[in-house]
């Protein structure tokens, strides 16, 4: 697919178990629509994540908390589908879906970090990502794509479909672009582990959710 003809409006897709959901993600989501242009970027919570074990919360909690902490920033979306949805969350099938309903001519852009990135060559049905979006990913300061050091099938890829940011507002899908963002060191892991110890969650995480993962006593 050609990355120089549609038009421009870019949706942002990023997806993950928001488990829960804390400020490295919305920096990343943040980050990606100033660098990329986006006119918005849709969060979208995994139901049943099938490479790796059930939440530590419902999906009822976690979209929750991802509407919390989304909800003073009219640029972000949170949907439900995979929550709601009662097979697993593959990342095609949820393209798919947002495809049939954005229309054929929309550009969307599917947000990966790196080691997401590195890791699609494991995914279901991978190479079809590209006839549904455009993939951008989020590197660390002075680090930047290229071919060395990726699995053979990523790097024919990257060299067939590499482009820079702006080049994602002009077609609907087939193109990899990366953008940088200094990475917040917090980790959702690192966060249920305090709060099961009972420690402090002050200033890794929005106040509503903060106040959210309280009331609920979740993860303690």
């Amino acid at each position: 697919m050609s990355c120089t003809e549609g038009h421009t409006g870019a949706l942002g897709v990023f997806g993950g178990t928001f488990d829960p959901i804390h400020y490295g993600h919305l920096r990343l989501a943040e980050t990606a629509r100033e660098a990329l242009g986006l006119a918005g970027v849709r969060l979208i919570p995994a139901g049943q994540p099938p490479h790796r074990a059930a939440p530590g919360a419902s999906g009822f909690h976690r979209l929750a908390m991802a509407r919390l902490a989304t909800a003073d920033n009219p640029a972000f979306e949170v949907d439900s589908a995979e929550v709601d949805a009662s097979q697993a969350s593959y990342t095609i099938l949820t393209l798919e879906r947002l495809r049939a309903r954005v229309g054929k001519d929309r550009p969307l852009v599917l947000l990966l970090g790196v080691d997401a990135f590195l890791g699609l060559p494991g995914w279901l049905r991978w190479t079809e990502l590209f006839d549904f979006a455009h993939l951008a990913v989020a590197n660390r300061p002075g680090y930047s794509l290229d071919g060395a050091g990726l699995p053979p099938e990523l790097a024919a890829q990257l060299e067939q479909r590499q482009a820079t940011p702006d080049a994602l507002g002009t077609a609907a899908a087939g193109c990899i672009a990366s953008f940088s963002m200094t990475p917040l060191a917090i980790s959702a892991t690192d966060i249920r582990s305090r709060a099961a110890r009972g420690q402090s969650l002050r200033y890794l995480l929005p106040p509503p959710v903060l106040d959210y993962i309280s009331r609920h006593q979740l993860y303690s």
